[in-house]
């Protein structure tokens, strides 16, 4: 099976929240780092699961991006 492949640019200290996400979606995606520091991953998967992939990270899309910032506790 040939699998598709997407980069994406993410909050570096967001890596493993998306890594345990994904594992919960047996067969969804596989992520791997290609720049830990700089928080670029990829994302390969398999086509016929494109849409719910990109649904998934769509709704994920806040608390993955660059600029996102944990709420405070006040």
């Amino acid at each position: 099976m040939t699998l598709s492949e997407i980069y994406l640019n993410i909050a570096a200290d967001r890596f493993h929240f998306l890594k345990f996400i994904l594992e919960g979606y047996d067969g969804l995606a596989m992520l791997s780092s290609v720049d830990g520091c700089g928080g670029t991953v990829r994302l390969r998967y398999p086509p016929m699961l494109e849409h719910e992939l990109f649904a998934l990270l769509s709704d994920l899309a806040p608390r993955i991006s660059r600029y996102y910032h944990l709420p405070s506790c006040n």
